[in-house]
């Protein structure tokens, strides 16, 4: 199955350098009208179903059942991981890998990038921009890690720039909400903050709620960020959409996710670490292989650079960039609301 995946990948990636914001199907029909547009997702999923039926093609009859069964789900199935899943339960298969690793989450972090994901977040939060007084949305942030950088940075320019009396008013405006679906992750988050003398922090504030049904109100947040989150969604398309529509004209869209390497050698490197290794490390330390096995194929079902790119730009999102770290291993996608 993971041949499988890294040919469907393949041509994904070859494909999607030719990919913008839009993409069609023709100019026009036989009777002169314009064909519809084709978003990027579904351009890559119908990559993915053409892809599939030419690799089980080539590979013969033992694939084929594999092949048939995925067919057989509901017309509404989604990926978990390598597994073709129907959508209603992939939020509690997720929910249920998230519910075990939430203690050790941190931890696991640290081991598996070498503690690499606290500089990735710090690049986030620099590209943010953080000021006083602003409302911010950080999606799936449960253990405060990225919410926790945006209050330290909002502190630093209170400190050096603001006078006194104006920091407490301004400490008092500033709202960072942690956004996540999973209350075992919000736990940890409230915990880590009661140690670091945040606990009363009246600027951090907790939310349990769904990445693709927001409970904020249209154009009320000045930024918003998701790291290591959304590749976990059923709808990313939804997610996006949430994302343009709580943001006010001038907010800034920034997600951190694990991405796709295009060196070959380094490739070959990296996807032998992951898959040999990590869940090795998830065993060992959380006691659970199955959980962290999952994270690493959900990477490999995760949309390539230009692809996620072009679905922020379908979603509304202007002067859409992302920037690559560590060669492909995590990217930074970034998109403005006007």
């Amino acid at each position: 199955m993971l041949i499988v995946n890294q040919q469907l990948f393949a041509i994904c990636r070859s494909l999607s350098h030719a990919t913008h914001s839009r993409l069609y199907a023709g100019a026009s029909t036989l009777d002169g009208s314009t064909r519809q547009p084709i978003t990027a997702l579904e351009l890559h999923k119908r990559v993915e179903r053409m892809s599939s039926r030419m690799v089980a093609r080539r590979l013969g009859s033992k694939l084929l059942p594999m092949f048939t069964r995925a067919a057989t789900l509901h017309s509404h199935a989604t990926s978990f991981g390598f597994k073709e899943v129907h959508e209603e339960q992939k939020s509690q298969m997720v929910g249920n890998v998230f519910t075990k690793v939430a203690s050790n989450y941190d931890i696991m972090n640290d081991l598996m990038s070498g503690g690499l994901h606290r500089l990735w977040k710090d690049r986030l939060v620099s590209k943010l921009s953080p000021f006083p007084g602003m409302k911010h949305l950080d999606v799936a942030g449960g253990t405060g890690d990225v919410a926790f950088r945006i209050l330290e940075a909002i502190n630093s320019v209170n400190r050096r720039a603001i006078e006194d009396t104006l920091e407490e008013y301004l400490q008092e405006e500033t709202q960072v909400y942690v956004c996540d679906i999973n209350p075992n992750m919000l736990n940890v988050g409230k915990k880590r903050a009661q140690e670091r003398g945040l606990g009363d922090q009246g600027s951090l504030i907790w939310v349990e709620g769904d990445a693709e049904k927001l409970n904020f109100e249209d154009g009320s947040m000045d930024g918003y960020t998701i790291a290591f989150g959304i590749r976990n969604v059923t709808h990313i398309e939804k997610v996006l959409a949430e994302a343009y529509r709580v943001l006010k004209k001038g907010g800034r869209f920034l997600c951190l996710e694990l991405s796709h390497v295009e060196a070959p050698v380094f490739k070959q490197l990296y996807d032998s670490y992951s898959f040999s290794v990590i869940p090795v490390l998830g065993e060992l330390v959380a006691g659970d292989r199955d959980s962290y096995q999952y994270l690493v194929e959900s990477v490999r079902r995760f949309p390539p650079q230009e692809v996620f790119a072009s679905m922020i730009a379908d979603a509304g999102f202007q002067k859409v960039e992302y920037e690559n770290l560590v060669g492909g291993v995590v990217a930074i996608h970034s998109g403005l609301k006007f």
